[in-house]
């Protein structure tokens, strides 16, 4: 238990920024999900769409440091690399 006004109020903090972090790390869940359905649909230009919005969310996550940057950008190149073999 925090015994401190300060420790106090850092685990008030962090609870609102687990918060936060979890909302956003579903929103990233949610954008690579849905690209894998339109892969998995074979609808390529519902795909090509979708990832343009789960890029810009990957992107954004990755800045806030919530998931690795090389985490986000081996994401978003095996994505792009499904769409692409839709067409072969």
């Amino acid at each position: 238990m925090a015994n401190t006004a300060q420790a106090r109020k850092r685990a008030r903090q962090a609870v609102a920024q687990n918060a936060h972090n979890s909302a956003l790390r579903s929103a990233y869940r949610t954008a690579v999900k849905g690209v894998r359905k339109a892969v998995a649909a074979g609808d390529k230009a519902a795909a090509l769409v979708s990832f343009a919005a789960a890029t810009s969310v990957i992107d954004r996550i990755a800045d806030k440091k919530i998931v690795h940057k090389n985490k986000a950008a081996r994401h978003k190149s095996r994505l792009n690399s499904a769409i692409k073999a839709m067409a072969a």
